[in-house]
């Protein structure tokens, strides 16, 4: 089997070529759905684009420019001539497909937790983090969603003053655990509201109507479930804070695309709440929503179909009387920035080196 270490020293990888052939491996899934919106919404100057997936999928058209685009399934081989393959298929597809990617010449942008934790892979959101990117071997992590949203939130922060802890608690979508659990999420609140039962099929509990803990795999040790655990890890390597104390609690509510997080971040010296607001006076991806006397902040509703993160609800932690610690609340949509969106912006970046 072909390995990423053979594939990366077999192809060296130049500058991406200007109007590149593009893949996408996992076109029909919800993720890959809002590749083909991202890349033709912003105008990506590609030559070519292939729609990969698995075969039960092939031979499905998808709408790009107007155009109906027929999609492959997916093998070693489909990557001969490509520029650029953004994988969104689950960590599985790109283990297994991802050095032959590479192997062909081509920039893989993964957007699966497969390398995210690879030292020799950079985990990258371009606000963030853009110039990691100069040391990848033909493979770039995109993170975590909520890394993702919540380090756009964070970096202007630590641009300016210097964080020394933060503490979380997430409110997420169901287009987190994908299309599947989206339409659960759909069929059971029209369940509910005719009165009849449903047996869920996708999540492990009851969802219109109801939040639990994140359906990811709990460490009983520890008590805390792998979303939390990946956040922690991939928030601490995209901000080059590896030491960055978090505390974190992930919680799946009802609401189709769009992730929120109250966050508190606490800072090495005092900070007001009106220094923490004139940080992202400018700042990439952040639009301020916060406004105290209509009581309008971030909100899904808001935040869903829009390319950046919201910000609102700045304020002084009254737990902390030494006034070191701010907290806000921070909204983004999940299909986004925290996933394609990302994966875009990375690919756009490459043309640019």
């Amino acid at each position: 089997m072909l390995t990423l270490e053979d594939a990366a020293s077999s192809q060296p990888h130049q500058r991406v070529a200007d109007n590149p052939v593009v893949a996408i491996v996992g076109a029909t899934g919800a993720v890959g759905v809002e590749l083909l919106h991202c890349l033709e919404a912003r105008g990506f100057p590609l030559s070519r684009l292939r729609l990969l997936a698995s075969p039960r999928s092939a031979g499905k058209t998808m709408r790009f420019k107007g155009q109906d685009l027929t999609v492959e399934a997916l093998d070693e081989s489909s990557f001969d001539g490509v520029h650029i393959a953004l994988f969104s298929a689950g960590s599985g597809i790109s283990k297994r497909f991802a050095a032959a990617a590479v192997k062909a010449g081509a920039v893989v942008v993964d957007n699966s937790s497969a390398f995210r934790m690879d030292a020799e892979v950079p985990l990258v959101v371009p606000e963030v983090n853009a110039a990691a990117m100069a040391a990848h071997r033909g493979i770039i992590a995109n993170p975590n969603c909520v890394a993702a949203i919540a380090t756009v939130a964070l970096a202007p922060l630590q641009a300016r003053f210097r964080i020394r802890r933060l503490h979380a608690a997430t409110y997420q979508a169901a287009s987190g655990a994908g299309a599947a659990a989206m339409e659960e999420l759909r069929e059971s609140t029209a369940a509910y509201l005719r009165g009849d039962s449903f047996e869920p099929k996708v999540l492990p509990h009851p969802y219109a109507f109801n939040f639990f803990s994140h359906n990811a795999d709990m460490d009983p040790e520890s008590g805390y479930n792998g979303e939390e655990l990946k956040v922690v890890a991939e928030t601490r390597r995209i901000m080059g804070l590896p030491e960055l104390p978090i505390g974190i609690t992930c919680i799946r509510v009802p609401i189709l695309r769009a992730h929120g997080m109250a966050l508190t971040v606490e800072f090495e010296e005092p900070v007001t709440p009106e220094q923490a607001r004139a940080a992202y006076e400018g700042a990439a991806g952040v639009k301020l929503v916060d406004d105290r006397a209509r009581n309008y902040f971030p909100m899904p509703s808001d935040a869903s179909g829009q390319d950046d993160v919201l910000v609102g609800r700045i304020r002084a932690d009254l737990g902390d009387p030494s006034g070191r610690s701010i907290a806000l609340f921070v909204v983004g949509d999940q299909l986004l920035k925290g996933a394609a969106l990302n994966a875009v912006q990375i690919a756009e970046a490459l043309l640019k080196r």
